[in-house]
């Protein structure tokens, strides 16, 4: 690490402000699953009552979210990460930029390679972008629209609802 003095960048752009191992911590804390966006569009679906599983390995790209019996999976993206055209997913960094450039193209071409395989598995790919979390109300009426109307839970108490679960109506 190189020393410069108060109030300006390091000498020269490629070198990180942190050290190796420093970075390497930093890094290994970035989850790649369970994040909170991802966390904040299960909730939403789950008040929607439409019911999914996590990361099925079986599956190229281990989407988010998996409904098998729609055929439909759901990828939770951070802007950043996926380079997103927003102005969060637009932003480089200006410490060691070539890096950063290549593994967000990386990142999308992994992407694109993802859906087309599971388009051509007969899947439905829907990718959420974490700059589409900001609208809470927004984002659950592009599911609602996207699962159809809200399911109704029947009340444990009634006979049809054997075992307490919910019932859901069947699909036409």
């Amino acid at each position: 690490m190189s020393l410069t003095p108060r109030g300006q960048g390091p000498a020269d752009p490629t070198t990180d402000v942190y050290s190796a191992a420093k970075r390497s911590a930093v890094m290994r804390r970035v989850k790649s699953r369970d994040t909170t966006p991802e966390r904040i569009v299960r909730r939403a679906l789950t008040r929607l009552g439409v019911g999914y599983r996590l990361h099925r390995k079986d599956l190229p790209g281990k989407p988010d979210l998996v409904m098998a019996g729609r055929k439909l999976v759901v990828f939770v993206h951070g802007c950043f990460w996926h380079g997103h055209d927003c102005p969060r997913g637009a932003r480089v960094p200006k410490q060691n930029q070539a890096y950063w450039i290549g593994k967000v193209a990386r990142n999308r071409t992994r992407d694109a390679r993802t859906c087309q395989a599971l388009e051509a598995r007969g899947w439905q790919v829907v990718t959420i972008w974490e700059c589409d979390l900001k609208d809470l109300a927004g984002l659950e009426a592009q599911l609602r629209a996207l699962f159809g109307p809200q399911r109704q839970v029947i009340p444990s108490g009634t006979p049809s609802a054997a075992g307490g679960g919910a019932q859901f109506p069947a699909r036409a």
